[in-house]
């Protein structure tokens, strides 16, 4: 029976760490609040021409900072078009944070850390096999000696070839 250790991809690391961030910002930014009987969310298109945060007070609003835009986010791309607006304009979840800047720097922190995650694993592997291998030559050699003690030795096996 043997084990192996099930890791994921690079990128597919990279991708689940995006989104835990993405789910992450989104919950710090409702505040965690128990759920209410609140009226239903203002759409984002009447919360143009105010500020930042308060369009962001909907997790579905995208901010556009030069038109002063809040517009609902087009949840069928993973980032906003250049139509919508311009990347490093655009603000979703954090005002602070620019888009075109944040997923850059996440993928590259998420990268690193798997090269990291990933010798290590390689290391423990080799050390592993190692330890493995030397067993099994060290059982190896206790069945030998108990073969040769009863007679029971092993013949060679290309002897058998010599005598026909």
């Amino acid at each position: 029976m043997t084990f192996t250790r099930l890791t994921m991809s690079g990128e597919f690391r990279s991708s689940a760490f995006v989104f835990a961030l993405i789910v992450y910002g989104v919950i710090k930014s409702t505040g965690a609040q128990a759920p209410t009987t609140s009226p239903a969310p203002t759409p984002c298109a009447l919360r143009s021409n105010t500020s930042c945060a308060e369009c962001l007070q909907n997790v579905t609003c995208l901010w556009c900072t030069p038109t002063k835009q809040c517009v609902d986010y087009p949840v069928r791309n993973i980032l906003p078009p250049s139509s919508v607006c311009p990347l490093n304009d655009a603000r979703w979840g954090l005002c602070w944070g620019k888009s075109d800047k944040t997923k850059p720097q996440i993928t590259i922190d998420a990268k690193s850390g798997n090269k990291k995650e990933d010798a290590k694993v390689e290391r423990q592997t080799r050390a592993r096999k190692s330890r493995q291998k030397a067993r099994k030559t060290e059982m190896q050699l206790r069945h030998d000696e108990i073969r040769q003690k009863y007679g029971m030795a092993k013949d060679n096996p290309y002897a058998r070839m010599d005598d026909h």
